[in-house]
């Protein structure tokens, strides 16, 4: 990552849109690269301006952010942060599931909004808030996705420490808090995280989460 995270902001509604990018480029180090109006505009302007995070609306008209999510995802390494209404918005896994690095509900405070970029930017992932891991955990409960999902069938691969790690990881645990748990350094946490994701073929640490719920490897806890 550069030392300026480069932001894109996307929603059909320009007020939102513009309130969003005056939070975020009043930052010292994060500068907004452009705005888009719908996922066709997110698209072309992800390619064209490179940035390291989306800001992505789910509602838009033209293509959605869901669909806008997959394609970008697909084509580049850029990181989507969805943004959603409600916290149980029926869009929020599918988003997961396209590729999103994690979601912002659109009620946030402006110094939430401003450290979840940050956060996504450096590949962390918005997973530590038990608020996404319950609801990752209640949409999976609840899908029934065709097939076995990607890097189901490679979880034999991992070795014992590293699914002890994937399952650290899916129940939203931070580097510091899994080091904590299994008395090693996070530098280590970190590179047993990096070889889950190396070996499962998937893209950060929310896509190991929905893998993990989905592949069974760890079961949703009423309750939880």
């Amino acid at each position: 990552m550069a030392d300026q995270i480069r932001v894109l902001v996307v929603d059909d509604q320009e007020l939102v849109r513009g309130g969003f990018a005056l939070i975020l480029d009043a930052q010292p180090d994060i500068t907004v690269v452009g705005e888009a109006a719908d996922g066709v505009e997110a698209v072309e302007a992800t390619a064209a301006l490179a940035p390291d995070v989306v800001l992505m609306d789910v509602r838009m008209p033209r293509l959605d952010g869901i669909a806008a999510t997959a394609r970008i995802c697909a084509a580049s390494d850029t990181k989507v942060l969805v943004l959603t209404t409600f916290d149980l918005d029926e869009y929020v896994y599918d988003a997961l599931r396209a590729g999103a690095s994690g979601f912002l509900l659109k009620d946030m405070r402006r110094d939430e909004l401003v450290s979840a970029v940050r956060v996504v930017a450096t590949g962390e992932a918005l997973l530590a808030p038990s608020v996404t891991r319950r609801l990752i955990a209640d949409v999976v409960a609840r899908s029934a996705p065709a097939g076995p999902p990607p890097g189901a069938g490679r979880l034999a691969t991992l070795t014992v420490r590293e699914s002890e790690m994937l399952r650290a990881v899916a129940r939203g645990l931070s580097n510091a808090e899994i080091a904590a748990e299994f008395h090693v350094t996070e530098h280590t946490v970190k590179t047993h995280v990096s070889n889950v994701l190396s070996k499962l073929g998937l893209r950060d640490r929310v896509q190991a989460v929905v893998l993990a719920y989905e592949s069974g490897l760890v079961v949703p806890r009423s309750g939880e």
